[in-house]
């Protein structure tokens, strides 16, 4: 039987309350906390980052103060640059390429709450996975809704809001965010 942890990483509804999910929680935001009075150039900054983004290259940086549920649900790429102020709510797994560029107070949300009142008066939740293509930049305040996949070589306007799937190569704008035009060519 799954435990409320891996279902949440398996696209399963999953209670948030407690055990597993609510550590993991707790430890996020202690380092998150942590996190904010720092900078980039500051002793220790690597390890925290590296405590709270397991396995995060060491060509990436995240600019605090920077916020998220667990960490261990965003995998970065090389040469990814998150700027100040972001937000990543990684229920589901948070996927972002090689050479992204994040704008400052991005969010990027993973959680669906049910679609019932009642039910959503309850702890539980889906997590729908994010996925960012490599060489895309993310401009400021871009919002990512859950079980996105936003292709690589992609310019996301700031201020969007992307529900939906952006294919590769693509400018895309708005809210709801749609493809502009096709970037380099192709």
């Amino acid at each position: 039987m799954k435990t409320e942890f891996e279902k949440m990483r398996s696209q399963e509804l999953y209670y948030f309350g407690g055990g597993e999910i609510m550590q993991s929680l707790v430890h996020a935001k202690d380092l998150c906390r942590r996190l904010r009075a720092m900078t980039i150039t500051d002793d220790g900054y690597r390890a925290l980052i590296e405590e709270l983004i397991p396995g995060i290259p060491a060509s990436s940086v995240v600019c605090p103060p920077f916020h998220c549920d667990h960490g261990n649900g965003i995998v970065m790429g090389e040469n990814v640059f998150v700027n100040y102020d972001c937000v990543m709510l990684d229920g589901g797994e948070i996927r972002i390429g090689d050479n992204v560029k994040i704008g400052p107070g991005c969010h990027i949300y993973t959680p669906q709450h049910p679609m019932d009142p009642v039910e959503r008066r309850e702890q539980k939740e889906t997590a729908y996975p994010v996925t960012i293509g490599e060489d895309t930049w993310l401009g400021g305040h871009v919002t990512v809704c859950p079980g996105v996949t936003i292709g690589a070589r992609c310019i996301i306007a700031a201020g969007s809001v992307v529900v939906r799937d952006i294919p590769d190569d693509c400018l895309a704008a708005g809210n709801p965010a749609v493809v502009k035009r096709r970037l380099n060519g192709k």
